[in-house]
């Protein structure tokens, strides 16, 4: 398994993340009401558009942009929102539990307490990766389940 790192998006780029959704399933996977094909006006002004919104690409070795997720603001400062998590599909197989540590750890220094996320119940390797990761199941609806995870 690659050990990877997280690169803040404190320029807002999101030429990297337009690569990462170039096919419409991606796209549709991570955000599905989002415009196909990707659009970063639209990203900046709708998806990733307040003050304190924070977006963070996922980096191999080689500093190479293979993954992405934002930290919404949740109710309140102290809750972020993790939204929009996308791997690469050749990135994939282990690297959920890392990615999981390295949001917690963004949070964390961004003065939260707690991590809020929404996963479809149709994508059970989610479900169980954000549970193993010590996520709890808050309530189900319309086909998505709400979680949360105090950070410690």
């Amino acid at each position: 398994m690659t050990e990877l790192a997280i690169r803040r998006n404190r320029e807002r780029d999101l030429a990297p993340l337009a690569r990462l959704l170039a096919g419409p399933a991606d796209l549709a996977l991570v955000n599905p009401s989002a415009k196909h094909p990707f659009d970063p006006d639209e990203w900046r002004e709708k998806w990733l558009g307040e003050a304190d919104d924070e977006s963070f690409y996922l980096v191999d070795a080689a500093g190479r942009e293979v993954g992405f997720f934002a930290l919404r603001v949740g109710v309140g400062p102290e809750v972020r929102h993790l939204a929009y998590v996308f791997v690469e599909e050749a990135s994939r197989g282990g690297t959920g539990g890392q990615l999981a540590e390295l949001a917690e750890e963004a949070a964390r220094e961004l003065g939260a307490l707690t991590i809020t996320l929404k996963v479809e119940l149709d994508n059970p390797a989610a479900l169980h990766l954000y549970r193993s990761a010590g996520y709890e199941e808050l309530s189900r609806r319309n086909g998505m389940a709400t979680m949360r995870r105090d950070l410690d």
